[in-house]
Formats: C-alpha cells, sequence, structure tokens
C-alpha cells in the first residue's frame, strides 16, 4: 500500500510524575510532528500539554487526541505515521477498540477504561489514515527521546505549546550527544510513502 493524503510523521510520548501513587499525580505529552516539504527538507513542529491529576493512560490518550485535532485544523485529510512506546495506545488502536466499537464501546467483561477519551481519540482520527508504529522507550531513539523530553518537561511545568509551535528538537538533541560526551545518534528517516500502510478503517459504533 501507500498514503493516499500528504504525509505526516508523529513521534509521541507521555509522563505521569507519581503515576499509580496517592495523591495527585501530575502528567504531561508531548509530540514532535514532521513533514516533508516539497524540496525535500524536512520541517518539525511541537506540541504539548498537561493536567494536574492523571495518569500514563490518559496522558497517551491526550497525546493521539491533541496530535490529530492540531493536523485537523485546515480540514485536510492526512497520511499519519504515528510512533509511541505506548502498548496501550499502538494495541488499543490496532485491535481493542474494534471488539469495544463492535459491541457497542463495550468490553467482553467489565467496563472500558478511560472510555470517553478512547472515543474521542477515534473521533479524532476519522478523517485520517494511520500507520501505528510501536518503539521501545529510553532506547535513544532520538525522535522519541525528545517527545519524552517534551512531556517530562510538560508534566513537571504544568503548562502547554498553546497549539504546533515551530520545533527546538535539532538543538535540544546536539546538546544531549555533546552532554553525553559521543556525537548524537542519526534520526529516524522520514516515512517512505510507498511503505505507508494505514491501520484498517475502524466499524462504525452500534
Amino acid at each position: 500500500m501507500s498514503a493516499r493524503f500528504p504525509l505526516i510523521a508523529v513521534y509521541a510520548d507521555e509522563s505521569c510524575l507519581g503515576n499509580g501513587k496517592s495523591g495527585a499525580t501530575p502528567g504531561g505529552f508531548g509530540a514532535l510532528i514532521e513533514w516533508r516539504r516539497p524540496d525535500g527538507e524536512v520541517q518539525r513542529f511541537d506540541l504539548w500539554a498537561s493536567e494536574p491529576d492523571t495518569t500514563n493512560n490518559q496522558m497517551a490518550l491526550r497525546s493521539v487526541i491533541d496530535t490529530f485535532l492540531a493536523l485537523s485544523r485546515k480540514g485536510n485529510a492526512l497520511s499519519v505515521h504515528f510512533t509511541t512506546d505506548s502498548r496501550y495506545i499502538v494495541d488499543g488502536m490496532t485491535s481493542w477498540v474494534r471488539g469495544w466499537i463492535a459491541r457497542g464501546w463495550k468490553r467482553k467483561v467489565g467496563a472500558v477504561e478511560n472510555l470517553e477519551l478512547w472515543q474521542d481519540a477515534v473521533g479524532a482520527i476519522a478523517a485520517h489514515e494511520c500507520q501505528w508504529a510501536w518503539v521501545k522507550g529510553h532506547a535513544g531513539h532520538p525522535q522519541n527521546e525528545y517527545a519524552n523530553h517534551l512531556a517530562t518537561r510538560a508534566a513537571a511545568q504544568q503548562d502547554a505549546s498553546g497549539g504546533l509551535i515551530e520545533s527546538s528538537f535539532e538543538a535540544w538533541w546536539s546538546g544531549q550527544g555533546t552532554r553525553a560526551g559521543t556525537s548524537r545518534a542519526a534520526t529516524a528517516p522520514f516515512p517512505d510513502p510507498a511503505r505507508f500502510t494505514p491501520a484498517a478503517p475502524l466499524p462504525e459504533a452500534r
């Protein structure tokens, strides 16, 4: 298969300080958005937001919702290669939601956790085609490490970018190599539109 629409690459991560512990657990998500201009140059944008009391899974869902809403503002359908280290998102979007939707947003046993966020996420991606990709976290993947940087900073500072802004990825990644005393790793190449393989369309809710 191949991309039917303009191709966008997204690298997203989430953070929750004190996830699973008692008391308030502030969190954040970060997303690095890439697109390749007609001249071949890759242009990058940053997006991040935070919540004062949340969970890792909720912020992972926010990374999907907020990113797709930001990408949808001009009303164009897009082919999105979405990379995350969250199996919750990748497994959910490629498997779980199909059964939930087919059963009227119900699990075989028990309620769907974070139901409204899942529904918002499905709604946010509806106009686009998406390939979901998992990457191991904290393994030196440049774009994923940067998304983690945005997410943990947002969680700590409790702020938001207020939409897509010009990315600081290049300066940040160069600095990481300098601090480590080694040359920085090569960034992941922009996805090949000819090899884009979108997930099958989701069924309509009954």
